[in-house]
């Protein structure tokens, strides 16, 4: 399937004003099991009478695995919220995720990201010239939580865009940071970076009409730990070192 993948193009780009809307609308035309998930994940060949064809990965709620931690059925919403946490911060670095109605039932529809599956975190860690979108996803996981940041949740587009995937298990009111991303333990923040965060800070905070669409998809109690895990990185803008408990995740791709 990785062979597959590498073939595979899209012919809707996440920079397309009209992706979100077609993903949402669009007539699912056929679906491919992706094997090596642990939940039921599809790779979907999605139609759309005004904006043609594209494709797009689709998780249903009825195929999430029960986790003692994570409610089950809320996977698919985390995923979806990961997404608008990328927009509320104006990083665009999730792929267009919506919920939506499919052929197994509710669930997220991502679009499908271009990549060669070799050129995972490890293979990419040493460019420079993608050194601050890395720092830029080290500090995304840290506000989001996400407990499980593979080195193969992350793509490298053909623009050179890094794009992070498969962020089911993030926004958790405890913490639960597992991620490889430690390369940048001890750097600051950069200010633009802070301006960005400290925005959506108070737009969640204040439950300002810009958050509706992330806090629609999250619980008061995970608004409220959003809120005190922005605040506290605000407050201390260094990326941290790793801590002594577990945090990264198993496998490590």
């Amino acid at each position: 399937m990785a062979e597959r993948i590498a073939e595979l193009t899209n012919a809707w780009s996440p920079h397309d004003a009209h992706a979100v809307d077609a993903l949402r609308e669009a007539e699912v035309a056929q679906l491919r099991l992706l094997y090596d998930s642990s939940n039921y994940v599809f790779l979907a060949d999605l139609e759309h009478p005004e904006h043609g064809a594209g494709l797009g990965v689709y998780k249903p709620q009825r195929g999430e695995r029960p986790l003692y931690d994570f409610d089950y059925g809320t996977l698919h919403r985390r995923e979806v919220a990961t997404y608008e946490l990328s927009r509320l911060l104006g990083w665009e670095m999730v792929p267009p995720t919506v919920e939506r109605e499919g052929p197994e039932g509710l669930g997220s529809m991502q679009l499908f990201i271009e990549h060669n599956p070799a050129e995972h975190f490890f293979e990419l860690r040493g460019r420079d010239d993608l050194r601050d979108q890395f720092v830029r996803m080290a500090a995304f996981d840290l506000v989001a939580n996400n407990a499980d940041r593979k080195g193969g949740h992350i793509l490298l587009a053909a623009d050179g865009r890094v794009w992070g995937i498969d962020q089911a298990l993030c926004f958790h009111e405890h913490e639960k940071l597992r991620t490889v991303i430690w390369d940048f333990a001890g750097e600051g923040l950069p200010q633009p970076l802070q301006a960005d965060l400290q925005r959506a800070h108070d737009a969640m905070r204040d439950c300002d009409a810009s958050s509706e669409a992330l806090r629609a998809f999250l619980s008061d109690a995970e608004v409220e730990a959003f809120v005190e895990r922005a605040a506290g990185l605000l407050a201390h803008p260094v990326l941290p070192e790793m801590y002594p408990w577990r945090c990264v995740p198993w496998p490590m791709i």
